[in-house]
């Protein structure tokens, strides 16, 4: 017997998956658990399988969910092109966005995420880099948009909206590597850097000695030298892995005042570049 799937249906299933609860599923859908509880039944119902297992504590998809969910995601992204093209023909074409490594890791891709399944036709190429390699393209006519790490102090230079406060936080492999050390290892991004100038800064200010252990271009190279004992580095505090350590004034650290994340605009930017920048305002004020 032929059955038509319902998009509503599947969007819903599409949604949990990616968002791993019924809950933070309805969240983005704006509709509450019993809602989203009673789509799955009448999708598995509609079916004639079950497509999720659920306990109090773990949710996973079935083997015909798995097989399903590869399917689903492309009937939508169809049905959201075709909407697009007929209610938004003029959102479309390339952005080119810059963006800090370890802001893009955390934040960016819910954000960006959310806008490319609003606007099915738009191709977004970001870029990630060292916040100075940012501007410096960025000036040169390289980006659209870019997202930099900017001191408080330094608004009026650097330039741009204030979109995102960063709380930083000295990080460890253990209470070891920082705390009974006379000089203290720092691993660092290359000058000039907001969070090695903060760590350095934090440092002098208290009189405790300290050198430059490792320097690394990359959030993954930092972290993999934190994890070997290398030093200790400076992050923002939604960064911090699992398997690494925030230490501050038991191990002898300074505090450390917060950083900023700032949008700037090129010239000139289409209409579509312009959305996406209202969208990462928006998006960040309200948390996303």
């Amino acid at each position: 017997m032929l059955r038509n799937l319902d998009l509503d249906l599947l969007r819903c299933f599409v949604t949990i998956a990616d968002a791993g609860s019924f809950t933070r599923a309805g969240e983005r859908l704006g509709r509450t658990q019993s809602t989203i509880s009673l789509q799955v039944k009448r999708l598995e119902d509609m079916l004639g399988r079950s497509l999720i297992h659920r306990t109090s504590r773990s949710l996973q998809l079935t083997s015909e969910g798995q097989r399903l969910l590869g399917t689903a995601r492309k009937l939508l992204l169809l049905n959201d092109k075709a909407v697009a093209e007929i209610f938004e023909p003029d959102i479309a074409g390339a952005v080119r966005l810059g963006v800090p490594e370890d802001f893009a890791t955390a934040h960016l891709p819910t954000v960006l995420a959310q806008f490319t399944e609003a606007h099915p036709l738009v191709e977004l190429e970001v870029t990630c880099d060292l916040t100075l390699n940012l501007l410096e393209r960025f000036h040169s006519g390289a980006f659209d948009l870019v997202l930099v790490k900017r001191e408080p102090t330094l608004a009026t230079t650097v330039g741009g909206m204030r979109v995102w406060r960063e709380p930083l936080v000295w990080v460890a492999r253990d209470r070891s590597a920082a705390d009974g050390k006379e000089t203290l290892p720092l691993i660092v991004s290359p000058q000039p850097c907001v969070y090695r100038k903060r760590a350095i800064d934090a440092l002098e200010a208290l009189g405790r000695p300290w050198r430059i252990a490792y320097t690394s271009t990359s959030l993954a190279g930092a972290q993999a030298a934190v994890r070997a004992g290398l030093g200790v580095t400076v992050l923002p505090r939604e960064m911090v892995p699992e398997t690494l350590l925030p230490v501050g004034p038991e191990a002898g650290l300074p505090a450390l005042a917060d950083t900023e994340i700032a949008l700037l605009e090129a010239a000139g930017i289409s209409d579509t570049a312009h959305k996406l920048s209202q969208h990462i305002v928006e998006a960040l004020e309200r948390g996303a």
